[in-house]
């Protein structure tokens, strides 16, 4: 599941920087909201997309429960 949110997470943000540079630059506000998810999810561990994949089917888990690294 951690490797499908980072996946997903890198996909978008390339997307919208190539539309940003093609079509409008309006298009890095999708680029920030991505960032913004990916830093309050290091802080809350509570990652949307994670509950969209599980609704999903997907198995697995990413940020809820999961223990520090020593």
């Amino acid at each position: 599941m951690e490797r499908i949110i980072r996946a997903f997470a890198g996909v978008v943000i390339l997307v919208s920087l190539a539309l940003a540079h093609y079509y409008s630059p309006n298009w890095l506000w999708l680029t920030a909201f991505v960032g913004f998810n990916l830093l309050q999810s290091s802080l809350t561990n509570f990652c949307p997309l994670e509950l969209i994949l599980k609704s999903l089917g997907v198995k697995g888990q990413c940020c809820q429960n999961q223990k520090p690294a020593n």
